[in-house]
C-alpha cells in the first residue's frame, strides 16, 4: 500500500517575490505512514514562478534534508521523496523555494510526518515516481538534467545507461542519490535512448526516455559586400548549419527575389549570370529550419567603366637576370573586362615561342636576353573608352661568387679570415651579409670578434681572437636588386675541454678515495689526460693529489686518489686536458670523510723552562687538526730527570694545548730533565717527538747589585753603573739587570724601568728634564723571576745648553786660510756655562763633517781650494751644545781674498753624520 499525500493549489506566478509569499499561507495537515512505507511529500508552488531551486527543511533551520539512496528532491516539482520511511524520519517538513534570479528564499507551512501504529509495511518491488518523458529535445550545448526516482522496500538501487550500451562520457554528472543525470554540453552524440534502472530484492523497474538532438540554423559562410562588372557571372554563398538542416530563401531591397532564366538558386548560392545595372541592390540569404531563422545581409553594385589605371599602374621598371622569365600585369579597373594589346617601343608583340600574351591581359617572355630591354606599354579598351601603362625592362648579368669562404679547423685565441669575393653587374648595387648559425652577425655587437675586410667586390670576414663559441656554420649571403648569391662555411673550433660531469666517490678508506666520473665535451681536441684536485677545509683552495694510476689517460674514467689524511673532509675535483691545454674544472663531488686511523705525526718544537720554583715546563706545537687522524685526540707527555732510566708519563686530553706543567717540592731549581710529547687518538697511540733536554725552573736572583753610581752626562742623559752580583750556574741563568729610576717630583712606585741585557754594568738613561734630580735602584733577574733591588743613588742633571746661537759669524778668506769670527754666547741663569765652541764644516758634495774645538770666539781654518764649503758654529757646555749659528757657504777659493758674514746655504747639515773633531776626538752626532 502508498499512500501519498498531494494536497497543492495553483495561483499564477510570474516570478515576483510577492507570489512566493503565497506559499506560505497553505495550510498542511499531518502525514501519517507506516514504518517501511514509501511517501512523497508536495511542495506545490505557484505554476509559472520562473526559475527557481528547491530544498527541504527537516524539523529546524538550518537542518536540511540530506539527499542519499533513500531521499531525494526533484528540482522539476520540489516533491521529497522517501522510499522507505524509518522511525528516525518523524518529524516536520517545510519546503524552501529560492529565487535563482534574486537568490529570494520562501518557506512553506510545516507538514508533520508521523508513523501509524497499525503495523509495520512488508517488502515490495520498486515503485517509480520520478521519471523523465519518453521524449525529450534537447538543444546543441544546453544542460540536460534528467530525474528517476522509486519509492520501495528495501531501499531500491538506480542505475542509469544507454540503451546502445555506449558509455557515458566524463562530462556526464550523477547526484549523491543517483536520483538525477546531468549532461553539460548537450551534442549530437549524446542524443539517444535512456535507462534508469531501479532495483531491489523484490523486483525491479525501468524507466526509458529518448533525448533527440536539435539545433537552430547558425552561419558558417555570410555574405559580404560585392561589386561586379556588367556582364559578369556573380556565385554568391551563403551557409549555413542546423538540426534540421536549414532552408534558404533570398531577398533583394526586402522583397522575395523573383527567379528567372538568368537567376537561380543553388544549394543557398544565389547565380546571376550577365549582370546589369538593374541587378544593383540590397540582398539578404534567409536560413530557416523549425527551430529559429537567421538573417544575411550584403550590398551588390554592379558598375560599368571605362580602363582605368591609376589604382593599379604598372612598375616604372622592372629589373632581371639574363636567362629568367619576364611577367608584365595588365589590371586595369574596367567594366566589363576590357581587351588588351601591348607594345615594345613603338612595335605591336606578336606571340612566339618566347612571347605568350595571357587570358587574363598580361604578358610573359621566357628566357630573355640583354635584347629584351626596353619599354613595354599595355593599351586596354572596352565599349567605354581606353587607356594604357608603361614599363621599362632593365636585363643584367648574374651575380656569381668567384672566391667562396671554405671549411677549416682552428684553435681557441686564433685569428682567420672566411673569403667572400664576388663578380656582379656593375649597373647594380650589392651587399654583403653574414650568418652565423642562421643568425645575422651584427658587425657593431660582435665588433671585439667580428669585422667585415676587403674592398667593394669582397665581404671577408674577419674573426678575432677565436673563442668555442664562435664553432658553427656561417653563410655569406650577397644581394642585388634582381638576384642573391650565398656560400657556406662550417668553422671547427678546437679548444680545451669542458669540465668533466657527475663526479663521484665511489669507495673511501683511511688515506684513499676511488673516484668515477664521466667525460665531458672536448671541444674537437681528443682529451689526453685527467688531473685529481682535492680540497679540504684546511688547504688553501684546490691542490693536486697523487693518484693510482700516476697519469691518467683520456681514456680512463676511474682513479684512486692516495696519501690523503684520515678523518678529513674531502671535496674532489676533475681537470681534464688536451694538446691545447687545461680545462674547466667539473664540479666539486660531495663531501665526504676518511676513516680514522692512528696518528702519524707527533707535536713539532716540544721544549721548556722556565716557570716558578719546583716547576718543569714543557712546550710544544700543537699538532694541527687536518694531522690528528681521528677523533678523541690527545697528547702523551713524557719526562724523567737526566740520567734516570724510568718515564714519568702523563695524558693532555686537549688537542689544543701546547704546554704542560709538572710540579713537585722535590725538583730541584734548573735540573735538566729529558722530555718527549707523544700523539693518540680512539684508534690508538702514535709515534713520540724525538727526546730533547729541558731544565726545570730556575731560582730567582737573592742579593742585590752593589756599588751603585748615577753620574748626569748632560741636561738629558744619566748614566747608571754597578758591580756584578755573585752567582751559581747550578741556579740558573743570569739574564740581566733591571734599572729603576724616577724624579724628585714623581712616585718609586709609578716609576720608569729601563733592562741591561746580561753581564752589561752600566746603562745610559736619556730623554730626562733638565736640572732635576732622578732617583735609581738595580736588581737582578732571570727566567724564575727578579731579586731585590739595591740601595737608591741620585744624581742631577745638568742644566739645558744656551738658547742663543753665535751670533754675527765673519769670514775671512786668504789663499786656502779661512779666518772665522762670532760673538760670545752668554748663558742664562737656567742654561749651562759656555765652555767653548765647535766649528763643524764639510764640503757642498759630501755629508762628512769635520770639527774642530775651541775655547775662543775666533778659528782659522785650512782648506782646499777645490770645492765649496759649508760651516757653522756652535757653543759647546756641560749640558751639551747649543744651537747651531746661521750655515756659512764659501765658495771654491781661487787665488784672490774673499770675504762675507754669516748667509743661508742651499743645503743644511745632514741630522746624522760622521764628524771628525780635529785634535780632539771623532763621535757621530745624531
Amino acid at each position: 500500500m502508498l499512500l501519498l499525500w498531494k494536497q497543492m493549489f495553483l495561483l499564477s506566478f510570474v516570478g515576483c517575490l510577492g507570489d512566493l509569499e503565497n506559499l506560505k499561507t497553505k495550510m498542511r495537515s499531518t502525514v501519517s505512514v507506516r514504518e517501511g512505507q514509501g511517501v512523497v511529500l508536495l511542495c506545490g508552488p505557484p505554476t509559472h514562478s520562473g526559475e527557481h531551486s528547491y530544498a527541504w527543511i527537516f524539523n529546524e533551520y538550518p537542518s536540511f534534508v540530506q539527499e542519499d539512496s533513500r531521499r531525494f528532491v526533484s528540482q522539476e516539482t520540489g516533491h521529497l521523496y522517501i522510499a522507505k520511511v524509518e522511525p528516525s524520519d518523524v518529524g516536520n517538513y517545510t519546503c524552501v523555494v529560492t529565487s535563482t534570479v534574486t537568490n529570494a528564499k520562501v518557506l512553506g507551512s510545516p507538514t508533520p510526518l508521523v508513523l501509524r501504529t497499525d503495523g509495520v509495511m512488508g517488502e515490495y518491488e520498486p515503485k517509480i515516481e520520478v521519471q523523465f518523458p519518453e521524449s525529450l529535445p534537447a538543444a546543441k550545448g544546453s544542460v540536460v538534467k534528467l530525474e528517476c526516482f522509486a519509492l520501495g522496500n528495501p531501499v531500491p538501487r538506480i542505475n542509469w545507461r544507454r540503451a546502445d550500451g555506449m558509455p557515458f562520457p566524463s562530462k556526464v554528472m550523477l547526484r549523491k542519490s543517483n536520483g538525477m543525470i546531468e549532461i553539460p554540453n548537450f551534442q549530437q552524440e549524446d542524443a539517444g535512448l535512456y535507462e534508469c534502472i531501479t532495483e531491489n530484492s523484490r523486483g525491479k523497474n525501468v524507466a526509458r526516455g529518448r533525448l533527440t538532438y536539435y539545433a537552430k540554423p547558425h552561419w558558417v559562410q555570410l555574405i559580404k559586400d560585392f561589386e561586379a562588372a556588367v556582364e559578369d557571372n556573380l556565385y554568391w554563398e551563403c551557409r549555413a548549419s542546423g538540426k534540421p538542416k536549414p532552408s534558404y530563401r533570398w531577398l533583394r531591397n526586402g522583397e522575395p527575389l523573383a527567379l528567372e532564366g538568368r537567376i537561380q538558386i543553388e544549394n543557398g548560392a544565389l547565380i546571376i549570370t550577365n549582370l546589369n545595372l538593374t541587378d544593383s541592390g540590397i540582398y539578404q540569404c534567409i536560413a530557416e529550419n523549425k527551430h529559429g531563422t537567421i538573417y544575411s545581409s550584403a550590398d551588390l553594385r554592379v558598375v560599368a567603366s571605362a580602363p582605368d589605371f591609376s589604382k593599379s599602374p604598372m612598375k616604372k621598371l622592372i629589373q632581371l637576370l639574363i636567362g629568367s622569365t619576364a611577367h608584365f600585369d595588365c589590371k586595369p579597373k574596367s567594366s566589363p573586362k576590357a581587351t588588351t594589346t601591348w607594345k615594345k617601343g613603338g612595335e605591336l608583340l606578336q606571340e612566339n615561342e618566347r612571347i605568350s600574351l595571357l587570358k587574363d591581359g598580361g604578358l610573359r617572355i621566357a628566357n630573355v636576353s640583354k635584347s629584351d630591354a626596353g619599354s613595354y606599354t599595355c593599351l586596354a579598351e572596352n565599349q567605354f573608352g581606353k587607356a594604357s601603362s608603361s614599363t621599362s625592362l632593365l636585363v643584367t648579368e648574374p651575380t656569381r661568387i668567384t672566391l667562396a669562404p671554405s671549411n677549416m679547423d682552428v684553435s681557441v685565441g686564433e685569428s682567420v679570415i672566411l673569403p667572400c669575393q664576388v663578380q656582379h653587374d656593375p649597373l647594380l648595387d650589392i651587399s654583403f651579409t653574414w650568418y652565423f648559425n642562421s643568425a645575422l652577425t651584427d658587425f657593431r655587437k660582435d665588433a671585439s670578434h667580428f669585422e667585415r675586410v676587403g674592398g667593394s667586390a669582397s665581404g671577408d670576414l674577419m674573426i678575432r681572437n677565436i673563442q668555442l663559441k664562435h664553432s658553427g656554420k656561417y653563410v655569406c649571403m650577397v644581394k642585388t636588386e634582381v638576384d642573391s648569391v650565398s656560400s657556406a662555411a662550417d668553422l671547427i673550433v678546437r679548444g680545451s675541454p669542458g669540465p668533466p660531469e657527475r663526479v663521484k666517490v665511489d669507495e673511501i678508506t683511511a688515506t684513499t678515495a676511488r673516484l668515477t666520473w664521466h667525460e665531458g665535451l672536448d671541444n674537437h681536441s681528443p682529451i689526453a689526460s685527467y688531473t685529481i684536485q682535492a680540497r679540504t677545509p684546511f688547504s688553501v683552495g684546490w691542490q693536486r693529489v697523487t693518484t693510482v694510476p700516476d697519469v691518467i689517460d683520456g681514456k680512463t674514467f676511474t682513479a684512486t686518489a692516495v696519501d690523503l689524511n684520515p678523518w678529513v673532509e674531502y671535496e674532489f675535483r676533475i681537470v681534464a686536458s688536451n694538446k691545447i691545454g687545461g680545462g674547466e674544472p667539473s664540479l666539486p663531488s660531495e663531501k665526504v670523510r676518511t676513516e680514522e686511523a692512528v696518528p702519524e705525526v707527533p707535536p713539532s718544537e716540544v721544549s721548556g723552562g722556565g716557570g716558578s720554583r719546583s716547576e718543569l715546563v714543557i712546550t710544544w706545537d700543537p699538532v694541527p687538526e687536518e694531522l690528528q687522524n681521528g677523533e678523541g685526540f690527545g697528547y702523551v707527555v713524557a719526562f724523567r730527570p737526566l740520567g734516570v732510566t724510568t718515564w714519568i708519563q702523563t695524558v693532555v686530553t686537549s688537542p689544543d694545548t701546547p704546554r704542560y706543567v709538572f710540579r713537585n717540592e722535590s725538583i730541584l731549581p734548573f735540573s735538566p730533565y729529558e722530555v718527549k710529547v707523544g700523539v693518540y687518538n680512539n684508534k690508538g697511540e702514535g709515534p713520540f717527538s724525538p727526546v730533547t733536554t729541558v731544565y726545570s725552573a730556575e731560582e730567582e736572583p737573592t742579593i742585590a747589585p752593589s756599588g751603585v753610581s748615577a753620574n748626569s752626562l748632560s741636561s738629558s742623559v744619566i748614566e747608571v753603573s754597578w758591580v756584578s752580583i755573585p752567582w751559581k750556574m747550578s741556579s740558573g741563568r743570569l739574564l740581566g739587570y733591571e734599572v729603576r729610576y724616577w724624579n724628585n717630583g714623581g712616585k718609586e712606585q709609578s716609576s720608569n724601568r729601563i733592562k741591561a741585557i746580561g753581564n752589561e754594568t752600566s746603562v745610559r738613561i736619556t730623554d730626562l728634564m733638565s736640572n732635576l734630580v732622578y732617583y735609581t735602584a738595580v736588581r737582578a733577574y732571570n727566567s724564575a723571576g727578579a731579586g731585590p733591588f739595591s740601595a737608591t743613588v741620585n744624581a742631577t742633571t745638568k742644566k739645558t745648553p744656551p738658547s742663543q746661537p753665535p751670533g754675527n759669524v765673519v769670514w775671512n778668506v786668504t789663499d786656502s786660510r779661512v779666518m772665522l769670527n762670532w760673538e760670545q754666547v752668554h748663558a742664562m741663569e737656567n742654561e749651562s756655562e759656555v765652555i767653548g765652541y765647535k766649528i763643524l764644516y764639510r764640503t757642498s758634495s759630501q755629508n762628512e763633517l769635520s770639527v774642530l774645538m775651541t775655547n775662543r770666539t775666533s778659528a782659522e781654518l785650512l782648506l782646499p781650494l777645490n770645492d765649496d764649503y759649508i760651516i757653522e758654529v756652535k757653543a759647546v757646555t756641560d749640558g751639551g751644545d747649543g744651537i747651531s749659528s746661521e750655515q756659512i757657504k764659501i765658495p771654491k777659493l781661487a787665488s784672490m781674498d774673499a770675504r762675507g758674514s754669516g748667509a743661508a746655504v742651499l743645503n743644511g747639515l745632514s741630522s746624522c753624520m760622521s764628524i771628525t773633531l780635529y785634535f780632539i776626538f771623532k763621535v757621530v752626532l745624531c
